[in-house]
């Protein structure tokens, strides 16, 4: 048997479509989430430049004789220049401390002078250093006499151009000024420097 559409046939079952396949409606899609971005750990400064700045501190002196030995209260100033090399810094510096140490024997430690180099790891804000370099200290009725320092210290950036640190030293001046006196000292400072 043939079926025979006839055009109203057809154009019923044309206009009937859209009912029988029922109501469309857009689709909703879910956003991708997307990752949060993994913290980025602050830059660290760049060390590269002059300072300037201060230190205090205290002073252990002793020497090879017996009672002629002291402690007390040293300062002064320090100046440098750094240069930054990604990881590592490396630098030169001078410092100069005044003191006035009795040490017994009425001879008593004025200053010490220091010409320094320095090579540091960066660590964050911070700098992790070992320190080498010649220092000369000054009495007041016992001259004065070359010697050698080597020490380490910290420091740390706290704005741009401001860092604060520690330091410690150790001097070694032998037979001070001819004396046959053998001196060795020890220094412990907070220094503060402003960087250019």
């Amino acid at each position: 048997m043939k079926i025979h559409f006839t055009p109203l046939v057809l154009g019923a079952v044309m206009m009937s479509g859209p009912a029988l396949a029922g109501k469309t409606s857009p689709v909703e899609v879910e956003p991708t989430p997307v990752p949060a971005p993994a913290p980025v750990a602050p830059a660290s400064p760049d060390w590269t430049g002059a300072y300037v700045g201060g230190q205090l501190g205290w002073a252990f002196v002793d020497t090879d004789v017996s009672g002629i030995d002291g402690n007390g209260l040293i300062g002064g100033l320090v100046a440098g220049y750094d240069f930054d090399l990604g990881n590592w810094v490396i630098g030169a510096g001078l410092d100069y401390d005044f003191a006035d140490i009795g040490l017994g024997g009425g001879v008593d430690l004025e200053g010490v002078w220091r010409a320094k180099l320095r090579a540091g790891y960066k660590i964050g804000q911070g700098l992790a250093y070992g320190t080498v370099g010649y220092a000369k200290a000054e009495t007041d009725n016992l001259g004065s006499e070359d010697g050698y320092v080597i020490g380490a210290g910290y420091e740390h950036m706290l704005t741009d151009n401001f860092a604060l640190g520690g330091e410690i030293l150790y001097h070694e001046f032998d037979n001070f000024n001819g004396s046959g006196i053998d001196v060795d000292a020890t220094t412990v400072q907070m220094r503060g420097t402003f960087r250019f």
